[in-house]
């Protein structure tokens, strides 16, 4: 099972106790956020995109959308989100639980600066009803990053 995965990437760093498993879905921005009783946004939702070579990751704010203007000027190819099934392939955890743990060391990862609004966020841990609440530079370090980006775009704030 790809929580296994995940568990067994932060049980090397003695963070296991930190994973959150959920008695019910948390496979949406929207479902997560419930289950964690936070607001959206904080929810760190990994996208999968193809990209010439093989994929790469984004980890971006849960109300943030790829602006595809910004991804092409940074990336130099359209942004195309692999299938459920490459997902699972490529990656090994299901659409609902990625996250850029315990994955295949060649897959690039990258961070989207609408994360930077928050303290702490709370990406997937491998399956559709985990979390882990990280600060921003255990984030970055825990997913082996390569940079911050901006890629993205988020609603105006009220």
């Amino acid at each position: 099972m790809s929580i296994e995965k995940g568990r067994e990437y932060f049980r090397q760093f003695g963070m296991e106790d930190r994973v959150i498993e959920f008695t019910v879905s948390s496979a949406t921005v929207e479902l997560a956020a419930l289950a964690l009783g936070v607001e959206g946004a904080r929810i760190a939702k990994t996208l999968s995109f193809r990209t010439p070579e093989n994929c790469m990751l984004i980890l971006a704010a849960g109300d943030a959308r790829i602006d595809n203007h910004k991804f092409k000027d940074k990336f130099h190819f359209k942004a195309k989100m692999l299938s459920p099934d490459e997902v699972m392939e490529k990656i090994g955890h299901p659409v609902g639980g990625v996250c850029p743990f315990g994955i295949s060391k060649d897959i690039p990862v990258y961070l989207d600066e609408s994360m930077k609004r928050f303290t702490t966020v709370f990406p997937a841990v491998g399956s559709q009803s985990s979390a882990i609440e990280l600060d921003l530079d255990e984030l970055y370090r825990y997913s082996n990053a390569l940079e911050w980006i901006d890629v993205c775009t988020v609603p105006e704030q009220n």
